[in-house]
């Protein structure tokens, strides 16, 4: 298991998500724990790019519930439907947004957030067990790149996951 980060600067978005993927899968190897392996890499992601907030919100029931985290203080539960998280989990598929004022039902759990993207992750039934999300303090800050990219992470997720049992 590595516990160091390598973020090469000067790089494009694509160069960094592609230079940070296998470090995020070294940082995991060897760690049986889910909640250490998911806080990790929740601090790579949010070292590498700088997002102003990412984190990991758990189905419970009928709800999301926080998982790890970096950035300010975040909503804890969050209903099926509700909010960009909500809604994703309802729809089961990446959701972007480029103005999340402009997000009908948006929850602000900070003001500051104005832009985001969450990411479903599927149990193996093919049931959401979480989505990833994703926000920046910019307009417009994710692209479908970023979709691609953070859906591959989601994945590592899900495996990280899997085996937790």
């Amino acid at each position: 298991m590595a516990e160091s980060l390598t973020i090469t600067t000067g790089l494009s978005r694509e160069k960094h998500y592609q230079e940070l993927f296998p470090q995020l899968v070294s940082l995991v190897e060897g760690e049986s724990d889910p909640i250490a392996n998911l806080a990790n890499l929740m601090a790579a992601l949010k070292q590498t790019f700088g997002f102003f907030w990412v984190g990991i919100y758990f189905v419970r029931g009928e709800e999301l519930v926080l998982g790890p985290f970096q950035g300010p203080i975040a909503c804890t539960r969050i209903a099926k439907g509700k909010g960009v998280c909500g809604t994703a989990w309802e729809s089961q598929k990446t959701i972007l947004v480029p103005d999340v004022e402009k997000f009908p039902g948006h929850i602000a759990c900070s003001s500051e957030s104005r832009s985001e993207i969450v990411v479903p992750g599927f149990d193996l039934s093919g049931n959401v067990e979480f989505v990833l999300d994703v926000d920046s303090d910019m307009l417009d800050d994710f692209s479908d790149q970023d979709r691609i990219h953070l859906e591959m992470i989601a994945s590592l997720i899900q495996k990280i996951l899997q085996r937790k049992g």
